[in-house]
């Protein structure tokens, strides 16, 4: 599927640390990168628009393509919410002579990343503390009291895997982990 040119940025992180405002920021600055829209069963949240934020699809649908082997990586994230990076989504971008953005959940990156040691670049972000994070999870006014439990428990579990990446970013401050994050791609796109 990839060659030897075909590079891949994995963003990734316990959720409420930052990946997605990171990842937009990348997006804008350069203009070689495109997103890769990842799969997902779960409904649309707020303003999320299907084929742009998610694909999303019926559970029976992502478990056809699961037999069908169309992921490069898929996870049941959360019970009964399947995330996942479509094959066809890497072609089509790589075909378009750009470099896929995965803004994908920790197991799905460690996967993508093992696939593709050479020319992949792996960013963990991490926000500043548990405590923050969970702050930032209830500031989105999405979560139940038992869904935010589990993503804190999540998260707490994710953070143990951080040193498996190539790059940490600490999201104390959004502009700074931007400008970090910047500059890591950066290096990584010119060589």
């Amino acid at each position: 599927m990839a060659n030897r040119s075909n590079k891949i940025i994995i963003i990734t992180a316990p959720s409420g640390a930052g990946k997605t405002s990171i990842t937009r920021h990348l997006m804008k600055v350069f203009p070689q990168l495109a997103f890769s829209v990842s799969a997902a069963t779960r409904s649309p949240r707020g303003n999320e628009k299907n084929g742009v934020d998610y694909h999303f699809i019926s559970t029976e649908e992502f478990q056809e393509k699961i037999r069908h082997n169309e992921f490069i990586e898929w996870e049941m994230v959360y019970e009964g919410k399947y995330y996942g990076t479509l094959k066809s989504e890497m072609e089509k971008i790589w075909s378009q002579g750009k470099i896929p953005v995965l803004d994908i959940d920790v197991k799905g990156a460690i996967h993508v990343q093992q696939q593709y040691p050479e020319n992949s670049l792996s960013i963990f972000i991490q926000a500043p503390s548990i405590d923050e994070l969970q702050k930032r999870l209830q500031s989105r006014g999405t979560e139940t009291d038992q869904s935010l439990a589990a993503r804190v428990n999540k998260a707490s579990y994710e953070l143990s895997f951080k040193n498996h990446f190539n790059k940490i970013i600490i999201n104390d401050q959004l502009q700074r982990a931007c400008t970090e994050a910047e500059s890591i791609v950066a290096a990584f796109i010119s060589r």
